[in-house]
Order: structure tokens, then sequence, then C-alpha cells
């Protein structure tokens, strides 16, 4: 009985030994594809195993005392108050070790802060919950003058009806199906060179974000009021897309908040940035000239106003209008949405921002911004018949 009991734990102990092998690789961190990046694990790995060498040997002679000094074998505790020898040395040793220690981190953490000589500087902005990026200079132009926000991408029923198809498992009906980068995508990923220094300016317009990509060991956190700085250089071979996310809990959407960087080489990124830029002036264009623009009907507003809202709205104040009270009012059923006196303000308040939402009129044409205003007036029974047009939008103050 004793023997079979001894097979089957080593046998577990040799099947979670395999496990533990077998998913190392995700239980370490990342190495990265940046020099920083590639150095911040090797001090990782380094003070490991200072730490493991540490345990073994401080537990290695607990338990060797333990076992050769037992009572059982008629050992007999030592008979003294203090020894000089015994504190110099557990004095000494740590001190040794915490120099040793201490040298190859200060010098890793001098390189992470040294944002010295950029080849190109973009500020990054937190906002509940999106970034925005704007790129300021780029070698001898110190004006770029090309910004964009960066917003979730995966549709929102993947995870807004995440579970709900677990009632249907004897169905054999899916849950949903995952997109391949599920809560990973946005609509504009972050550009960047390879081969370069970028800065990046980090900061926050509302709460506290944290910018934080694994592959470049960089993460910094978003302070309204405050700018970090931090930097990448990623080799030239390296092209690729890079991943991360919002490390900072900054609200009831803090997992919808991914960081997306895509890695151009000198020449891909040049044409990138010299098309991006006309497209930009095309669009601000547009965004003056919808002004002008009006809608031919309650319908073809509501049509653009759905799409605007689900895309911009929605994750305040849900998709059914119902909100998140008291932070996230509900617009179904509000005097605001549904009163027709209050169109101005409805107008003035989405335009101009007011406590935790933000003004968009910096991020909306005029055109969007009547749209969903006109949608917010006659969905979810709110009937209101009221059509805003974006010339009412445009007169605001």
């Amino acid at each position: 009985m004793r023997s079979s009991l001894i097979f089957r734990t080593g046998v577990a102990l040799a099947a979670l030994l395999l496990a533990t092998t077998a998913t190392a690789t995700q239980l370490d961190m990342t190495p990265g594809v940046t020099e920083i990046s590639q150095e911040v694990f090797k001090l990782h790995r380094f003070m490991l195993y200072i730490c493991i060498a540490i345990g073994v040997g401080v537990f290695g002679v607990m338990f060797y005392s333990i076992f050769h000094h037992r009572k059982s074998k008629g050992a007999k505790a030592a008979d003294f108050h203090e020894s000089t020898l015994v504190e110099v040395i557990w004095t000494v040793i740590p001190f040794v070790i915490l120099i040793v220690m201490a040298v190859p981190a200060t010098r890793v953490l001098v390189a992470m802060s040294d944002t010295g000589d950029a080849d190109l500087t973009i500020r990054v902005t937190g906002s509940q919950w999106k970034w925005h990026y704007e790129y300021l200079s780029y070698g001898k132009e110190k004006d770029v003058g090309l910004g964009f926000y960066s917003v979730l991408s995966t549709p929102r029923e993947q995870y807004e009806h995440q579970g709900k198809g677990l009632l249907n498992m004897s169905k054999n009906q899916p849950d949903f199906e995952k997109s391949p980068h599920y809560l990973l995508e946005v609509d504009k990923p972050l550009i960047i060179p390879t081969g370069k220094k970028v800065r990046f300016l980090v900061t926050s317009d509302d709460v506290i974000h944290a910018w934080w990509v694994p592959d470049f060991a960089l993460k910094r956190d978003a302070i309204p009021g405050f700018i970090n700085e931090i930097w990448t250089d990623v080799p030239a071979g390296k092209e690729g897309v890079y991943r991360g996310r919002c490390a900072e809990l900054c609200g009831k959407d803090h997992a919808f908040m991914p960081i997306v960087v895509e890695a151009k080489s000198q020449a891909d990124f040049d044409a990138w940035l010299k098309d991006a830029k006309v497209k930009a002036e095309e669009e601000a264009k547009a965004a003056a000239n919808s002004a002008d623009y009006k809608f031919a009907d309650l319908a073809e507003a509501n049509k653009l106003g759905e799409e605007v809202y689900n895309s911009h709205c929605a994750a305040c104040h849900q998709v059914n209008g119902a909100g998140l009270p008291p932070m996230f009012p509900a617009l179904k059923g509000s005097k605001i949405a549904t009163d027709k006196a209050h169109v101005d303000t409805h107008i003035h308040v989405v335009v101009a921002g007011k406590n935790a939402m933000p003004a968009w009129k910096g991020m909306l044409t005029p055109k969007e911004l009547a749209a969903v205003i006109t949608y917010e007036r006659n969905a979810w029974g709110n009937n209101t018949g009221d059509l805003v047009q974006p010339s009412d939008v445009a007169a605001s103050k």
C-alpha cells in the first residue's frame, strides 16, 4: 500500500514537472525585441538566480540543522548570547549581495530613463477609454501636425454577450466566436519606424492610466497634469505588430483600452507618414465642410447616429441607454434627451463635455455629432422627432 502511494506520488510530481517545463515560457517575463528589453530580461534572470541561490542556501542550512541537530539524536542547543563573528557575517554578506544587485539595476534604470537624442517624439494621452497619439517632431521636422485617436475595434457583441452561450452548451451552441486578437485590436495603431529612437511623452486628460507594451519593456503612468517620458528603439529587421494595454485600473472599461504599435522600416514609415498627413488634411477639410451638410430625414441621421453611439458612447451610457448612474446617467427617458426645450443644452453637453464626459468637439465631426444627438433623442422610446443638423452643432458655443 505504501509503495503504491509513493509510486502514484512520484508519477504526479513527474507530470507536474513536465507541465511546468512545457509552460515555462508562459510564466516568465517577455524577453522583448528591443535592446533595452533584452537588458531588462537579463537583469530579471540575474536577480532571480540570486534569489534562488539565497533561498537554497538559507533553507538548506535550516533543514540540515533541523535534521542533524534534532533532540532524538541527543543534540543540545549551544549556550551563548551573542557572537560578534556571526553578526559581522550576516551584516556583510547581505550588504555585498545588495551591491552586486544594485550596480546592474542602476545601469539599466539609467539607460531606460535616457530619452535624449530622440529621432521621433510622440505625445501619448490616455482618456476613458482610448488613447490619443500626436506626432510632435520627426528628425528636422519640428511640427509634424499629425494626431489621431486609437480605439478598441473588437465588436461589442463579442464581450457584452460573453458567457451567455454557456446556457446552450447542451445544444452545442458556442458562446461566441472571438476575433484572433480579442480585446487587443484597435481601429488605428500607432506607427513607428525601426532603427530610430522614439520618445513618448505620456499624460492623461482625466484619470490615471498606464501605457504598457511588454515587448518594448515600456510601462509608464499617464497622470493628469504631468508628463512622463519613456523611449524605445525597435531594431531594423524587427518590423511587426506589438500589443499592450492600459496597466492601471482606470474605470469600468479598463479592460477595453488596448495598445497596438506597428513598427515599419524607415522607408515604409516615411511613406506612411506622408500619406497620413495628406489624409489628415483631407479629413480636416471634410470635417469643416460637414457643418454645411444637411440630413435628408430622420432615418438617415438615426442610422449614422446609432453607429457613432455604439462606437463612442455605449461604453458609458450602455447600448440600451440605461447608463450607469450616478457617474454615467441614463439617456433613456432623461429630461435632457426628451424635453424639446433642452435641445440646445443637449448639443452643448455633447460638444463641450460635462463632468466625467469628455468634449467630443475635437473627436467627431459636426455631422457625426448631429447624428448621435438625433439618435439619442429618438432611441429607446424617447421618440421626440427632433432632427439635429450639423449646422446646429457648428453654431453651438
